[in-house]
């Protein structure tokens, strides 16, 4: 394991999650306005979720 793969599974879970997102994001090439406005749509969602608990 890399020095900077070991640094990532020692990253908390949201950090873990938000670079597999940016991977995902960028190996499908999907362009940065295109990323910014579903990750708002995900980020709304689960903001209205978490009021509902």
């Amino acid at each position: 394991m890399s020095e900077e793969q070991h640094k990532l599974a020692d990253a908390p879970p949201a950090v873990q999650i938000a670079v597999d997102l940016i991977q995902l994001l960028e190996e499908n090439k999907i362009d940065n306005q295109t990323a910014v406005e579903a990750l708002q749509i995900v980020l709304n969602d689960f903001q209205k979720k978490a009021q509902t608990k």
